[in-house]
């Protein structure tokens, strides 16, 4: 099936999101499970477990707010309902403040001001079904690939990643470059190696020597630490898949950045200011990378792995791309694409990434991916420093 228009829903400040969700954002470890609860209480909502939110500061305690505005601002949310305890640090009455600067419907519940657990389920649930209710009455409408950002993620690599999915998820990249959309490279930890090329590729000389910039302090934080990240990157699961050192690896996760020129480099969580490729600096971690590309503002993820991983993200949908056959055989209820064909030499690079990129576009459109089916609801933060 072609897809030659995309329907989303229009949001109030402009952008378009490609799913309807009410999300109960949980500020505070303490308010995780009660969050959970409304979830199974009212259907159309969706949450997640962590365990943040107390006893942060600093650039800490900033990126984790960021985070927290970041899912619920993200346009995939129509309303978000923000759980919080009432004595953490990231109280919640100040995240709902500035998620509703983006005109989004928002509510606060506090576990303590609603008398414990079960009053404030009660009151986050009586709210939520009216918020479901309103968003089931938004339509979608036309837009244009131009309004996408679309993350990219290599998780539990092996040494067909850098041959087939990886490369092939590139020339997607290229594809929605070319149509004036975004694109999100992340995996700073993976990328050590291969910098001087995407360096090369920068569109100026600032974000040229930022890339060596954002390298050179991941580095130096395992050196603080009294560590080689190499000694833990590649992972075993990588080795055991082919892959021997970390420049190897490093070079199959950058063919997801295709070859358009690099516009710019971002913070953890923070959303792009410019079209085209850009790179957000987050951990090689699976889970925390994923969620600070969709707090970022990406609404939809392509996700290659040659190992195989059920990631998914309770705001966007997951495309999970498997890189060899054996293995998509394997965890078909986990993986959307198989782009193993490109190993056998029965399919080329270029009919997998137009696979991929025409599933991309029934994804935006509707249909579901297979983390979303299974309610795969992964989330955690890049902490950065001590909690206290």
């Amino acid at each position: 099936m072609k897809i030659n228009q995309l329907w989303g829903y229009r949001r109030s400040d402009g952008r378009v999101g490609v799913r309807n969700h009410v999300l109960i954002l949980p500020t505070i470890v303490c308010a995780t499970q009660a969050a959970k609860q409304v979830t199974e209480l009212v259907h159309g909502t969706v949450s997640f477990i962590h365990q943040h939110g107390c006893a942060q500061v600093g650039v800490d305690y900033d990126q984790t707010f960021r985070t927290y505005v970041g899912m619920g601002t993200n346009p995939n949310v129509y309303g978000v309902i923000v759980m919080g305890l009432g004595c953490e640090t990231h109280q919640g009455r100040s995240i709902a403040q500035e998620i509703a600067k983006s005109g989004k419907p928002v509510e606060l519940v506090s576990i303590q001001d609603h008398g414990g657990t079960l009053g404030a389920i009660a009151e986050a649930a009586r709210v939520a079904t009216k918020m479901v209710q309103d968003a089931s009455a938004i339509v979608r409408e036309p837009f244009d690939i131009s309004e996408l950002i679309v993350g990219t993620e290599c998780g539990g690599s092996d040494a067909c990643s850098g041959l087939s999915a990886n490369p092939a998820v590139g020339y997607v990249s290229d594809m929605i470059v070319d149509r004036g959309g975004t694109v999100i490279l992340a995996e700073t930890t993976e990328l050590i190696g291969a910098e001087h090329l995407l360096a090369n590729r920068a569109v100026d000389d600032r974000v040229a020597k930022k890339v060596y910039e954002v390298i050179e302090a991941m580095e130096k934080r395992a050196i603080m630490m009294g560590v080689d990240i190499r000694t833990g990157n590649p992972s075993p699961g990588n080795r055991k898949g082919g892959l021997t050192t970390l420049e190897e690896k490093s070079l199959g996760a950058a063919a997801k950045a295709g070859t358009r020129p690099l516009q710019q480099l971002i913070d953890y969580a923070q959303q792009p200011t410019k079209k085209g490729l850009v790179w957000m600096d987050t951990p090689g971690h699976d889970i925390e990378q994923l969620t600070g590309m969709v707090a970022g503002g990406a609404q939809i993820v392509l996700f290659t792995s040659g190992r195989g991983t059920p990631t998914g993200s309770p705001i966007a949908p997951v495309i999970k791309i498997a890189t060899n056959t054996p293995m998509f055989e394997k965890m078909k209820e986990n993986m959307d694409i198989n782009a193993g064909t490109i190993i056998e030499g029965t399919e080329s690079l270029e009919s997998v990434g137009e696979r991929i990129f025409n599933e991309l576009l029934l994804t935006v459109s509707g249909k579901l991916t297979k983390s979303e089916i299974l309610k795969q609801y992964d989330f955690g933060i890049w902490r950065i420093g001590p909690t206290f």
